[in-house]
């Protein structure tokens, strides 16, 4: 019996640090806290980040490259920028419909309980940075922008809770629901809505107040819900035409 067990055993894969920085700057762009056709920083700033040399940088932005994921440009206003997708957004988020489906019922599961703990364990520090991504969507002039800081308000809600899975659960939703997300409504309208709704949930964590933040959190979630379902189903429809 035990001879058996071991051979299903497989080696550990240790991730190389060119990898590891490669991996760090795909779930960012994934999250989109760096939007497509935006720079990143430069090779010595990236450095400095991530505590390593520059030749580890290089090596990692070939990785990139490799996957089409980031783009080096040269000569005046040159430097490496995130890749335009190649694939059409409205058929990707076809492809993945029944995933999509999933993360949805997952994320209405899961997000208002992070909210209701993080009412429990939140600093000052946490609400002081809930209310700047507030403020950076308030004062968004551009969809890209406003993406980013609605996602960065969502990954501070889940951080307070100083609980690591639940944390990283968060994210990986975010990034699953992304594509779809890019798809909601652009418009003044939907966007007072949305604010209204991070508001009332900020407001409830900062008084630590459990139940009136999860039960925010749940309104919230519920009305990007139906939003998503509807932009699922009309990615499906013209797909079919």
């Amino acid at each position: 019996m035990a001879a058996e067990l071991a051979v299903r055993f497989e080696p550990i894969q240790q991730l190389r640090a060119h990898e590891y920085v490669a991996d760090q700057i795909r779930r960012h762009i994934a999250l989109r806290l760096v939007a497509p056709g935006e720079s990143l920083p430069s090779e010595r700033e990236l450095a400095a980040m991530f505590g390593v040399g520059r030749p580890t940088i290089q090596h990692a932005m070939r990785l990139l490259e490799a996957d089409s994921m980031v783009e080096a440009r040269r000569g005046r206003g040159g430097g490496t920028f995130v890749s335009e997708p190649v694939e059409e957004l409205i058929d990707r988020v076809v492809r993945r419909r029944a995933e999509l489906e999933e993360l949805i019922v997952y994320r209405r599961t899961i997000e208002p309980a992070i909210a209701r703990l993080a009412a429990r364990t939140s600093r000052r520090r946490d609400v002081t940075a809930m209310r700047a991504a507030l403020r950076g969507m308030a004062a968004a002039t551009a969809e890209p922008d406003y993406m980013r800081h609605d996602t960065e308000l969502h990954l501070v809600i889940a951080g307070a809770t100083r609980n690591g899975p639940l944390a990283r659960q968060a994210e990986e939703i975010r990034m699953g629901l992304n594509d779809a997300m890019t798809l909601l409504p652009e418009s003044d309208r939907w966007h007072a809505r949305i604010e209204r709704e991070h508001e009332a949930i900020v407001a409830a964590i900062d008084r630590g107040i459990g139940r009136a933040a999860e039960q925010a959190m749940d309104e919230h979630v519920e009305g990007s819900e139906r939003a998503l379902r509807a932009v699922l189903a009309a990615a499906r429809r013209r797909a079919v035409r």
